[in-house]
């Protein structure tokens, strides 16, 4: 293919640079886009009644007939989560290993979407073509199964994608880091690398996957009563793991939580979890099973509102509750921003006299899937690309990533720091940034599907800090005129209904009504707002509090 100097590749991060979660990528060259991942991410507490955040994909969808596809790097809901949103505007097929895809259907189950999306399943280490791009999918090692890097063959050079990657020499299911690869992609040159920061602040090397086994092993063999461990429920080969040590130790397995119960007949149907003949003990049979021969495996270590764990540590469990001298694992990583939730929950299991291990003060009971300093450095000298950018993670995260290639030395060209919506343009003259494109958050009510405006939130907020007061005042539709006293209801605003403070507020409403005249009185939208102007005037100035007001006027 003749090289024209026109040609260029546009790389645009929608989302996941300078926040954790809601990774998403999308590629463009001349009219072609392929999106990397499209994840989603939980909300922090101030966004009052949101259940997840996903990113904003207007870019995309003003340019819907150049999107040729979106491809994933592995099944984590911070980079499939958001796919059951904007495949309903964004009707492309997705590519992603088997079993990915399998936690994407599942996912697109539920929303209705299974029948009218195209999934379409890729083999790692093999190469498929979209367009003008040629990807080959190298497998990774990370904390769940069938994770792959992506290399992304363009006329104007090599892009390779890291995805969520840690450098694991004894993955516990054979399939390892795929070094040779990345090194022969090194060799031949690359133009640009896009790899993970999400632990740049670790120095050294992220233990292997196996490191678990020795004290999770020592703690069930010498639990006195039944043991409760909560892992991430993608955590495939910390389930095997674990498995496999029920059956060393002599104990069977129960599995509770609807996101455990899946997921484990996910990866048992694609063989990806190796379960032995009656090892598993139906959760409706926990209570009546012995004991010192059990290992209950629970989902949500992050004491997520609802989740089995949470409903466990309060006694609010159909199956399963915590009694004296159980032994509870938390076998995760506390995700800042969870601390609290995890602590309170894990009060209540000392509370019940259980003997809870959490973090690894305990002994290694859990590692990271993400790749420490001196692995993300061996991926710099491997790849050695032109261009580097830090990818996934907070803008710190970010910062020191470049930091640390700059200290690496391998990068022959520049290092560039980006946010999301920033987009950057490869050419043969070498790498621009352009104007940015439009970025940010969607917020989304699981319950509604529909998308939240900023609005609904500022305006939760204000409830939540100042409350609500309700005048209601009668009227009488032929005279127009009152029936009787204004009534004021008030939620989270003040108890005393009968305080000066009301008392002002009944007088502020019949001032008002009295100082209208009769053709204010029959419009009811003018007489509501200057009920509401007049009160909230008084009341700022005699709490200097701002509760939300709504005026209700019942015509008699």
């Amino acid at each position: 293919m003749s090289k024209s100097s026109s040609q260029s590749l546009r790389a645009i991060p929608l989302g996941g640079l300078g926040e954790f979660g809601m990774n998403m990528m999308a590629l463009r060259f001349g009219d072609d886009i392929i999106v990397i991942d499209a994840g989603m991410m939980f909300p922090e507490s101030e966004l009052l009644g949101i259940d997840l955040v996903i990113p904003d994909i207007a870019y995309l969808k003003q340019n819907r007939q150049h999107v040729r596809a979106i491809v994933l790097t592995h099944g984590h809901e911070d980079h499939i989560g958001a796919l059951p949103y904007i495949l309903r505007d964004l009707n492309v097929p997705v590519f992603g290993t088997r079993f990915t895809l399998a936690l994407v259907k599942k996912r697109l189950e539920e929303a209705g979407l299974l029948e009218s999306s195209t999934l379409r399943e890729v083999i790692p280490g093999r190469r498929i073509e979209i367009g003008p791009y040629e990807i080959e999918f190298i497998p990774v090692t990370h904390s769940t199964i069938d994770c792959v890097a992506l290399a992304v063959r363009t006329p104007i050079g090599v892009i390779i994608h890291t995805g969520d990657f840690k450098i694991d020499h004894t993955p516990v299911n054979g399939a390892g880091f795929d070094i040779a690869t990345f090194a022969k992609y090194g060799n031949e040159g690359v133009l640009a690398l896009f790899s993970d920061s999400t632990n740049v602040e670790r120095p050294g090397y992220t233990p292997s996957e196996r490191a678990v086994v020795p004290r999770i092993e020592e703690l069930c063999r010498s639990a006195p009563r039944r043991v409760i461990l909560s892992c991430f429920a993608s955590s495939i080969h910390r389930i095997q793991q674990v498995i496999d040590i029920a059956q060393r130790v002599g104990r069977k397995v129960a599995f509770v939580g609807r996101s455990m119960v899946d997921n484990v007949e996910i990866a048992h149907n694609l063989e990806c979890l190796n379960i032995p003949d009656g090892m598993v003990v139906r959760s409706q049979d926990i209570r009546g099973f012995e004991p010192r021969k059990l290992i209950v495996l629970a989902s949500g270590s992050q004491a997520e509102p609802m989740s089995s764990l949470s409903r466990i540590a309060v006694d609010n469990h159909r199956f399963v509750s915590v009694d004296e001298n159980d032994t509870v694992i938390l076998s995760s990583r506390i995700i800042p921003g969870n601390e609290k939730a995890i602590f309170r929950m894990l009060d209540h299991m000392f509370r019940r006299r259980a003997l809870v291990y959490y973090d690894n003060s305990a002994g290694i009971i859990h590692v990271s899937g993400h790749a420490s300093q001196e692995e993300q450095k061996l991926l710099l000298q491997l790849v050695r690309p032109k261009y580097f950018i830090p990818v996934h993670g907070e803008y710190r995260h970010l910062f020191r990533h470049a930091a640390l290639a700059h200290q690496v030395g391998s990068v022959s060209g520049e290092i560039l720091l980006l946010e999301d919506g920033k987009c950057i343009e490869f050419t043969e003259d070498g790498a621009f940034r352009r104007d940015p494109v439009t970025a940010g958050r969607v917020l989304v009510d699981s319950g509604s599907l529909e998308e939240v405006e900023e609005v609904v939130v500022r305006e939760r907020k204000h409830l939540s800090e100042d409350g609500v007061v309700v005048p209601i005042i009668a009227i009488d539709k032929h005279t127009g005129n009152l029936e009787s006293q204004p009534e004021i209801v008030t939620r989270g605003f003040i108890s005393d209904n009968g305080s000066d403070l009301m008392v002002g507020a009944r007088d502020v409403v019949l001032r008002t009504i009295n100082a209208s005249n009769s053709e204010e009185m029959s419009d009811y939208s003018v007489i509501k707002e200057k009920i509401r102007v007049d009160l909230k005037r008084y009341i700022n100035k005699q709490t200097s509090k701002r509760p939300l007001i709504l005026p209700v006027i019942l015509e008699v």
